[in-house]
């Protein structure tokens, strides 16, 4: 790893960009001044604003790209419209030529994760990618995968999931033997649909060779923290992690009107002022934004696409970590780990949500 990291952004993509990519940049760099950053766009766009955030300049280079995919676009219609021209796309070819250590978009996720499967290839081993997510819990963060890439995923795909989930929470947690559950109805054997039940066996049988499963666990245990790893596939993933998204707005919003519902309300806020600020920041989804793409030859993050700054800032720091963790280099040792579980790859359906 070099004494720099280097992100590539799609610096169009995402309902607030190229704004909000360019001020959540400049908010990294302020913790992070080994950071360095390549834009994909319409250069008579974003060059102007790097003069405005003029601390950007000295670090950033500016890649001209004239198209622009946009959220409507079917994932195989972006390929054909995207590719080679597009900012999504010169974004993660930075990453595949070695120009930069990650790529990073706010645009249409089913587009990306296509061009990102298209351009980077599956590693070896593996069938399908992921879309996996740092979930704060009530006892730590932990990683929850897959939210959105592989719809219906099979025993074989959830197994891969669990690999790939395994290797990323040793690579952000420093855990050696991370604990994974299925996502299920519930926690008998009996219980769930029949890939998850033959999933579950292939992952009994191999517990512990670095990772140690602990069977099925319910919807409850996200919040919980039950294991450092939720395995699931992507329909059920996206729903759970947009419903979770939802639920802390929602609890936000309560607790704001409850703290200004009346004069005393008000004054309890001011004095619980800081423990207020600690609740809306622990809820804020803003601080928890960045999907990692996982089992691609090449690190790629997705950033929500409506988020603001703070948001980008969050997302962009997930990336910043995953490429000095050495994320890939970490996933091919853990790889190396399981060769009764890894089959071929098989080709890619690069149809996926547009989330």
């Amino acid at each position: 790893m070099s004494e720099t990291i280097t992100i590539s952004v799609d610096a169009m993509g995402g309902d607030n960009a190229p704004r909000a990519p360019l001020h959540g940049a400049k908010l990294l760099l302020r913790e992070h001044p080994d950071a360095r950053f390549i834009f994909h766009g319409r250069e008579e766009v974003l060059t102007p604003l790097l003069e405005e955030f003029s601390e950007l300049k000295p670090v950033s280079q500016v890649r001209h790209s004239e198209n622009v995919i946009t959220m409507d676009d079917k994932p195989s219609q972006a390929l054909r419209k995207g590719r080679g021209t597009s900012s999504m796309w010169a974004a993660i070819q930075s990453v595949k030529d070695g120009e930069a250590d990650v790529a990073i978009s706010g645009g249409n996720t089913g587009a990306l994760m296509a061009m990102a499967t298209f351009c980077l290839r599956t590693m070896e081993g593996i069938s399908r990618p992921a879309i996996s997510a740092i979930w704060p819990t009530l006892r730590s963060d932990i990683v929850v995968l897959d939210v959105g890439a592989t719809i219906g995923a099979d025993a074989q795909q959830l197994v891969d999931f669990s690999i790939l989930g395994a290797a990323l929470a040793r690579a952000l947690f420093d855990i050696e033997s991370p604990t994974i559950g299925l996502l299920n109805v519930g926690v008998e054997e009996a219980k769930g649909n029949e890939w998850v039940k033959d999933a579950g066996k292939i992952l009994a049988e191999t517990s512990g060779a670095g990772f140690t499963y602990k069977g099925f666990v319910e919807g409850d245990d996200l919040g919980k923290g039950t294991v450092d790893v939720v395995v699931t596939e992507g329909f059920t993933g996206n729903i759970a992690l947009k419903t979770a998204e939802g639920t802390a707005r929602q609890v936000g919003t309560y607790l704001r009107n409850a703290m200004t519902s009346s004069l005393m309300s008000k004054i309890g806020a001011l004095f619980a002022r800081q423990a207020l600020g600690a609740i809306r920041s622990k809820m804020d989804p803003r601080t928890v934004n960045g999907g990692v793409f996982l089992g691609l030859n090449g690190v790629v993050i997705k950033s929500h696409g409506g988020t603001d700054e703070i948001g980008y800032k969050s997302a962009l720091s997930v990336a910043y970590e995953m490429a000095r963790n050495d994320l890939l280099a970490k996933i091919g040792e853990g790889m190396k780990r399981f060769p009764a579980l890894a089959l071929p790859a098989e080709p890619s359906n690069l149809e996926a949500p547009s989330a």
